[in-house]
């Protein structure tokens, strides 16, 4: 089954990080990317510019309405993802907990209706 990680952060707390950490960051994910390549279940990821850069766009009644920035005000907001195929929500959930973005932030696991 394909699982996708959703990847949740606050932003904010990015404005004090050193280029030192965000290079044991990166290191972090590219460790944790080929591990789940080695694992034979890696499919996909990506990550995401800050929410001051999203635009929402919403039809109703026939009217279009584009909204520059995040389309909520929270704490976290969604940094990427990681979807992944696993044989079970365990087995998901055991590769969610690896993931870097689990010690800073939150890792939201989600089932797919698509097959991979």
């Amino acid at each position: 089954m394909r699982y996708t990680f959703l990847l949740y952060r606050n932003e904010s707390a990015m404005d004090n990080v050193t280029p030192e950490q965000m290079n044991e960051a990166r290191a972090a994910f590219v460790g944790y990317i080929q591990a789940l390549k080695d694992a034979d279940i890696f499919l996909a990821t990506d990550w995401l510019l800050p929410s001051s850069t999203a635009t929402t766009i919403t039809l109703r009644d026939g009217s279009r309405r584009i909204q520059d920035g995040p389309y909520a005000d929270t704490k976290e907001q969604m940094g990427g993802y990681f979807a992944i195929e696993a044989p079970d929500l365990d087995t998901a959930l055991e590769w969610a907990e690896k993931c870097p973005a689990a010690r800073y932030g939150v890792v939201e696991v989600r089932a797919s209706a698509m097959p991979a």
